[in-house]
Protein backbone atom coordinates (compact mmCIF):
# COMPACT_ATOMS: atom_id res chain seq x y z
CA UNK A 1 0.00 0.00 0.00
CA UNK A 2 2.91 2.39 0.82
CA UNK A 3 4.74 2.09 -2.07
CA UNK A 4 1.45 2.26 -4.52
CA UNK A 5 0.42 5.21 -2.51
CA UNK A 6 4.23 6.88 -3.78
CA UNK A 7 3.44 5.57 -7.05
CA UNK A 8 0.44 7.57 -7.08
CA UNK A 9 2.09 10.60 -6.16
CA UNK A 10 5.02 10.54 -8.56
CA UNK A 11 2.05 9.82 -11.48
CA UNK A 12 0.56 12.81 -10.28
CA UNK A 13 3.53 14.95 -10.00
CA UNK A 14 4.71 14.21 -13.48
CA UNK A 15 1.48 14.83 -14.55
CA UNK A 16 1.31 18.07 -12.75
CA UNK A 17 4.53 19.29 -13.72
CA UNK A 18 3.88 18.52 -17.71
CA UNK A 19 0.51 20.43 -17.39
CA UNK A 20 2.24 23.19 -15.84
CA UNK A 21 4.76 23.24 -18.14
CA UNK A 22 2.28 23.66 -20.84
CA UNK A 23 -0.19 25.79 -19.89
CA UNK A 24 1.96 28.45 -18.39
CA UNK A 25 4.37 29.43 -21.38
CA UNK A 26 4.65 32.99 -20.14
CA UNK A 27 6.49 31.88 -16.84
CA UNK A 28 4.85 34.24 -15.45
CA UNK A 29 1.86 33.43 -12.62
CA UNK A 30 -1.28 35.48 -12.16
CA UNK A 31 -1.97 37.77 -9.13
CA UNK A 32 -4.08 35.68 -6.28
CA UNK A 33 -5.95 37.04 -3.27
CA UNK A 34 -7.77 35.02 -1.13
CA UNK A 35 -10.55 36.74 0.68
CA UNK A 36 -11.86 35.31 4.11
CA UNK A 37 -15.54 35.35 3.92
CA UNK A 38 -16.51 33.57 7.38
CA UNK A 39 -14.19 32.77 10.38
CA UNK A 40 -14.27 33.25 14.08
CA UNK A 41 -12.53 36.79 13.79
CA UNK A 42 -13.58 40.01 12.32
CA UNK A 43 -10.62 41.68 10.14
CA UNK A 44 -12.43 44.46 8.42
CA UNK A 45 -14.67 47.05 10.09
CA UNK A 46 -18.49 45.81 9.36
CA UNK A 47 -17.97 42.24 9.02
CA UNK A 48 -19.46 40.22 11.04
CA UNK A 49 -17.75 37.28 12.97
CA UNK A 50 -19.11 33.61 13.85
CA UNK A 51 -17.83 29.68 14.59
CA UNK A 52 -16.76 28.37 10.92
CA UNK A 53 -14.52 29.37 8.32
CA UNK A 54 -15.28 30.21 4.06
CA UNK A 55 -12.81 32.17 1.78
CA UNK A 56 -12.68 33.10 -2.21
CA UNK A 57 -10.16 32.76 -4.13
CA UNK A 58 -9.35 34.86 -7.08
CA UNK A 59 -6.63 35.12 -9.68
CA UNK A 60 -6.20 31.40 -10.97
CA UNK A 61 -7.89 30.09 -14.13
CA UNK A 62 -11.24 29.65 -11.95
CA UNK A 63 -12.83 31.38 -9.05
CA UNK A 64 -12.99 29.17 -6.00
CA UNK A 65 -15.10 29.16 -3.14
CA UNK A 66 -13.75 26.90 -0.22
CA UNK A 67 -16.01 26.12 2.49
CA UNK A 68 -19.41 28.18 3.59
CA UNK A 69 -19.40 28.56 7.13
CA UNK A 70 -22.59 27.54 9.51
CA UNK A 71 -24.68 30.28 9.22
CA UNK A 72 -26.43 30.69 5.75
CA UNK A 73 -27.82 33.92 6.13
CA UNK A 74 -24.51 35.11 7.65
CA UNK A 75 -22.52 33.33 5.21
CA UNK A 76 -24.55 34.96 2.17
CA UNK A 77 -24.56 38.43 3.99
CA UNK A 78 -20.87 38.66 4.25
CA UNK A 79 -20.28 37.37 0.43
CA UNK A 80 -22.96 40.47 0.07
CA UNK A 81 -20.95 42.83 1.68
CA UNK A 82 -17.74 42.34 0.62
CA UNK A 83 -19.18 42.63 -3.41
CA UNK A 84 -18.46 38.60 -4.00
CA UNK A 85 -21.48 38.15 -6.22
CA UNK A 86 -22.36 34.38 -5.86
CA UNK A 87 -23.03 33.92 -9.57
CA UNK A 88 -19.02 34.71 -10.80
CA UNK A 89 -18.67 31.67 -8.14
CA UNK A 90 -16.74 28.63 -10.96
CA UNK A 91 -16.59 25.92 -8.18
CA UNK A 92 -16.72 24.75 -4.38
CA UNK A 93 -14.76 22.44 -2.22
CA UNK A 94 -15.91 21.67 0.84
CA UNK A 95 -13.29 20.49 2.94
CA UNK A 96 -15.09 18.25 5.38
CA UNK A 97 -18.61 17.45 6.58
CA UNK A 98 -19.10 19.48 9.19
CA UNK A 99 -21.91 21.91 9.75
CA UNK A 100 -19.33 24.74 10.39
CA UNK A 101 -18.26 24.46 6.62
CA UNK A 102 -21.10 23.37 5.01
CA UNK A 103 -24.13 25.60 6.13
CA UNK A 104 -23.88 27.75 3.65
CA UNK A 105 -23.67 25.57 0.59
CA UNK A 106 -27.68 25.08 0.28
CA UNK A 107 -28.38 28.74 0.43
CA UNK A 108 -25.53 29.27 -2.09
CA UNK A 109 -26.58 27.05 -4.34
CA UNK A 110 -29.97 28.67 -4.46
CA UNK A 111 -27.81 31.21 -6.06
CA UNK A 112 -25.31 29.55 -8.52
CA UNK A 113 -26.64 26.27 -9.31
CA UNK A 114 -24.28 25.71 -12.31
CA UNK A 115 -21.26 24.90 -10.07
CA UNK A 116 -19.35 21.49 -9.46
CA UNK A 117 -18.66 20.92 -5.67
CA UNK A 118 -15.91 19.26 -5.05
CA UNK A 119 -15.80 17.22 -1.69
CA UNK A 120 -14.16 14.54 -0.08
CA UNK A 121 -14.81 10.77 -1.66
CA UNK A 122 -16.35 9.63 1.73
CA UNK A 123 -19.05 12.06 1.83
CA UNK A 124 -22.41 11.38 3.27
CA UNK A 125 -25.51 10.18 0.80
CA UNK A 126 -26.91 13.36 3.06
CA UNK A 127 -24.45 15.84 2.01
CA UNK A 128 -24.97 14.61 -2.15
CA UNK A 129 -28.34 14.57 -2.20
CA UNK A 130 -28.18 17.74 -0.98
CA UNK A 131 -26.23 18.99 -3.56
CA UNK A 132 -27.80 17.19 -6.61
CA UNK A 133 -31.25 18.50 -5.45
CA UNK A 134 -30.12 22.01 -6.37
CA UNK A 135 -28.75 21.02 -9.41
CA UNK A 136 -25.04 21.30 -8.85
CA UNK A 137 -22.60 18.38 -9.92
CA UNK A 138 -21.10 16.44 -7.02
CA UNK A 139 -17.46 15.71 -7.29
CA UNK A 140 -16.36 13.12 -4.91
CA UNK A 141 -12.01 13.46 -4.51
CA UNK A 142 -10.35 10.43 -2.71
CA UNK A 143 -6.75 11.41 -4.32
CA UNK A 144 -4.79 13.97 -5.01
CA UNK A 145 -6.62 16.58 -8.32
CA UNK A 146 -5.77 19.34 -10.25
CA UNK A 147 -8.81 21.95 -10.12
CA UNK A 148 -6.94 24.00 -12.48
CA UNK A 149 -3.76 25.90 -13.73
CA UNK A 150 -1.98 26.00 -10.50
CA UNK A 151 -4.82 24.82 -8.04
CA UNK A 152 -4.18 21.48 -6.33
CA UNK A 153 -6.36 19.30 -4.09
CA UNK A 154 -4.68 17.03 -1.50
CA UNK A 155 -7.44 14.01 -2.21
CA UNK A 156 -8.74 12.75 1.47
CA UNK A 157 -6.08 12.79 4.49
CA UNK A 158 -7.02 11.43 7.53
CA UNK A 159 -8.74 8.51 9.44
CA UNK A 160 -11.65 9.09 11.67
CA UNK A 161 -12.72 12.44 9.86
CA UNK A 162 -11.95 12.65 6.22
CA UNK A 163 -10.94 16.18 4.90
CA UNK A 164 -8.98 17.60 2.00
CA UNK A 165 -7.16 20.86 1.94
CA UNK A 166 -6.21 23.13 -0.77
CA UNK A 167 -2.69 24.82 -2.13
CA UNK A 168 -2.46 26.92 -4.93
CA UNK A 169 1.20 27.45 -6.70
CA UNK A 170 2.92 31.00 -6.57
CA UNK A 171 6.05 32.69 -7.31
CA UNK A 172 6.88 32.32 -3.48
CA UNK A 173 6.07 28.60 -3.38
CA UNK A 174 2.22 26.97 -1.89
CA UNK A 175 -0.45 28.58 -0.44
CA UNK A 176 -2.14 25.97 1.57
CA UNK A 177 -5.50 26.66 2.38
CA UNK A 178 -7.13 24.12 5.35
CA UNK A 179 -10.65 23.83 6.47
CA UNK A 180 -9.49 22.33 10.11
CA UNK A 181 -6.74 20.00 9.65
CA UNK A 182 -8.71 17.23 11.69
CA UNK A 183 -5.65 14.84 9.37
CA UNK A 184 -2.99 17.37 11.35
CA UNK A 185 -1.57 20.78 10.35
CA UNK A 186 2.02 18.98 10.17
CA UNK A 187 0.72 16.02 7.74
CA UNK A 188 -0.94 18.36 5.47
CA UNK A 189 1.98 20.60 4.88
CA UNK A 190 4.26 17.35 4.44
CA UNK A 191 2.01 15.65 2.10
CA UNK A 192 1.80 18.75 -0.15
CA UNK A 193 5.56 18.69 -0.32
CA UNK A 194 5.54 15.50 -1.10
CA UNK A 195 3.10 14.93 -3.72
CA UNK A 196 4.31 18.75 -5.52
CA UNK A 197 7.77 18.63 -4.69
CA UNK A 198 7.45 22.75 -4.04
CA UNK A 199 8.39 24.68 -0.78
CA UNK A 200 5.26 26.20 1.23
CA UNK A 201 5.35 29.89 1.15
CA UNK A 202 1.95 30.54 3.26
CA UNK A 203 -0.47 27.69 5.45
CA UNK A 204 -3.86 29.85 6.40
CA UNK A 205 -7.03 27.99 8.14
CA UNK A 206 -8.15 26.25 10.86
CA UNK A 207 -5.96 23.78 12.25
CA UNK A 208 -7.81 22.54 15.38
CA UNK A 209 -5.07 22.84 17.99
CA UNK A 210 -7.22 24.04 20.85
CA UNK A 211 -6.41 21.31 23.08
CA UNK A 212 -2.78 20.90 22.58
CA UNK A 213 0.18 22.02 25.52
CA UNK A 214 2.45 24.46 25.27
CA UNK A 215 4.92 22.09 24.69
CA UNK A 216 3.15 19.85 21.75
CA UNK A 217 2.69 23.87 20.16
CA UNK A 218 6.25 24.21 20.59
CA UNK A 219 7.08 20.85 19.12
CA UNK A 220 4.36 21.53 15.89
CA UNK A 221 5.85 24.94 15.01
CA UNK A 222 9.01 23.83 15.16
CA UNK A 223 8.55 21.15 12.94
CA UNK A 224 6.19 23.22 10.41
CA UNK A 225 9.03 25.38 10.64
CA UNK A 226 12.14 22.71 9.84
CA UNK A 227 9.45 21.99 6.69
CA UNK A 228 10.19 25.35 5.25
CA UNK A 229 6.96 27.20 6.21
CA UNK A 230 7.72 31.04 5.66
CA UNK A 231 4.41 32.40 6.62
CA UNK A 232 1.41 31.39 9.18
CA UNK A 233 -2.41 32.34 9.29
CA UNK A 234 -3.83 29.93 11.81
CA UNK A 235 -7.71 30.71 12.41
CA UNK A 236 -10.80 29.25 13.36
CA UNK A 237 -10.57 25.96 15.09
CA UNK A 238 -6.77 26.60 15.93
CA UNK A 239 -7.49 27.73 19.73
CA UNK A 240 -6.75 31.44 21.06
CA UNK A 241 -3.86 30.83 23.15
CA UNK A 242 -1.92 28.34 20.20
CA UNK A 243 -2.94 31.11 17.63
CA UNK A 244 -0.35 33.45 20.23
CA UNK A 245 2.20 30.82 20.13
CA UNK A 246 2.16 31.37 15.91
CA UNK A 247 2.08 34.84 16.38
CA UNK A 248 5.11 35.31 18.57
CA UNK A 249 7.12 32.31 16.73
CA UNK A 250 6.27 33.53 13.25
CA UNK A 251 6.38 37.38 14.37
CA UNK A 252 6.41 39.67 10.84
CA UNK A 253 5.56 36.17 9.12
CA UNK A 254 2.50 35.95 10.66
CA UNK A 255 -0.67 36.62 8.55
CA UNK A 256 -3.38 38.59 10.59
CA UNK A 257 -6.78 36.51 9.75
CA UNK A 258 -10.59 37.38 10.13
CA UNK A 259 -13.86 37.96 8.19
CA UNK A 260 -12.76 40.99 5.55
CA UNK A 261 -9.19 39.78 5.23
CA UNK A 262 -7.79 40.35 1.76
CA UNK A 263 -4.25 38.06 1.15
CA UNK A 264 -3.05 39.36 -1.79
CA UNK A 265 -0.28 36.72 -3.17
Amino acid sequence: MKFMHKLTALLFLISFTVIAAVTDVSNEKKSVTVTIVYDNYVYQKGMQADWGFACVIKGPEKTILFDTGTRAELFMKNLETLKIDPKNIDMVVISHEHGDHTGGLSAFLQKNPDVPVFVPASISDYLTNQIQSAGATVRKVKDPLKLCDGVVLSGELGDQIKEQSLAIDTDKGLVIICGCSHPGIIHIVEHFKETLNRDVYLAIGGFHLMRKTDKEMGSIIHRMKELGVKKCGATHCTGEAQIDLFKKAFGKNYVTMGVGRVIEL
